[in-house]
């Protein structure tokens, strides 16, 4: 099987059918629970994104970390625009878009410039991972001369006795990081891995069978979340995401869920906009009553939304909301930019 993508030479496939998968299991848990804040009840989906909890988030951080070795070694100031200052330039848009549509409709536009700088240290929302992940590859580039394995086992021991302060990039940062960095460290072996599932999908079938039996378990039984269950859940639940993601690459299932892996970072920034539409549009109108129905539709509109703002704004004037101008760039790779 091969690993590049038809559709995109310099892409693999299974790489963005699991950061499809998951950026759908992530909006899909902010639609449910944005629902069933505002009904006071929980519906059918519930159950489901309970389920993914373990593996949600480190599958993502898994992934990011997957493709870091092929520039972790460019000069600092090339990386940093690449690997900081591109996300930074992503967050504060959409992050004042943000704010400014929420606090101007809750409290009042005066409100916006403190809810902004709060939001500067406080991220809102789902757009933390967007903030985190700059933080993680600036952390990785320095620990470079430390050998992995103490890297790793640092980073697991933190995942596992993390206290939560409050503050949401801290306790992000020691819970995750293990899992980005396994991906940096453990690249080869995570690759080695999906070709062996490609290679025998009988057998992986039978461990996604197990995996998803004990997952379950432990999560009804109220243990996924306790420190070590959730090292073990989160790791290996990563590599349940990489086996379905091999498994479903030659299926009809696998394009949607690779164009939304392709473009997870569209879907991370705008989903929230159509998400709150529908799900006002609903409530207001009546026209579905039940609870797990309605985060459902809420969240294909999320997703279905996101996308079609960025098709209708690609290659306008609002082009800028999905692809970083030139100026947002560090002067020696504007000529670059230029050539993209």
């Amino acid at each position: 099987m091969s690993n590049a993508s038809l559709a995109n030479p310099g892409r693999v496939d299974w790489v963005d059918i699991g950061k499809g998968f998951c950026i759908i299991m992530v909006v899909m848990l902010h639609s449910t629970g944005g629902v069933e804040e505002a009904v006071g009840a929980q519906g059918w989906l519930r159950p489901v994104i309970e389920f993914a909890r373990p593996f949600r988030m480190p599958d993502f951080f898994l992934i990011a970390g997957l493709f870091l070795s092929r520039r972790i070694d460019r000069p600092w100031p090339e990386y940093i625009d690449k690997k900081v200052l591109h996300f930074a330039y992503f967050y504060v848009l959409w992050m004042g878009i943000q704010v400014a549509l929420k606090t101007g409709v809750k409290t009042g536009i005066a409100d916006i410039p403190g809810d902004f700088l709060y939001a500067m240290v406080q991220p809102v929302g789902a757009l933390w991972f967007i903030y985190l992940l700059p933080i993680f590859f600036v952390v990785t580039k320095l620990l470079r001369p430390v050998h992995p394995a103490i890297v790793l086992i640092a980073a697991a021991i933190m995942q596992s006795t993390a206290v939560g302060t409050g503050w949401i990039i801290l306790d992000e940062f020691a819970i995750r990081f293990v899992f980005f960095y396994a991906g940096y460290a453990l690249a080869p072996a995570v690759f080695a891995f999906a070709t062996r599932v490609g290679e025998y999908p009988w057998i992986a079938a039978a461990g996604l069978t197990v995996w998803a039996l004990v997952n379950g378990a432990l999560v009804h039984m109220g243990l996924a979340a306790k420190p070590g269950f959730s090292l073990v859940l989160g790791a290996v639940g990563g590599l349940a995401v990489v086996s379905m993601a091999v498994m479903l690459t030659r299926t009809r299932i696998s394009e949607p869920l690779r164009y939304c892996g392709e473009n997870s970072i569209v879907i991370f920034l705008a989903f929230f906009l159509p998400m709150a539409t529908t799900r006002i549009v609903l409530l207001k109108t009546g026209i579905v009553t039940d609870v797990g129905t309605m985060s459902l539709i809420v969240t294909c509109a999320a997703i279905f939304g996101s996308l079609i703002l960025f098709w209708i704004t690609r290659g306008t004037r609002l082009g800028f909301l999905f692809a970083r101008p030139a100026w947002a760039r560090y002067e020696p790779t504007r000529r670059l930019a230029a050539a993209e």
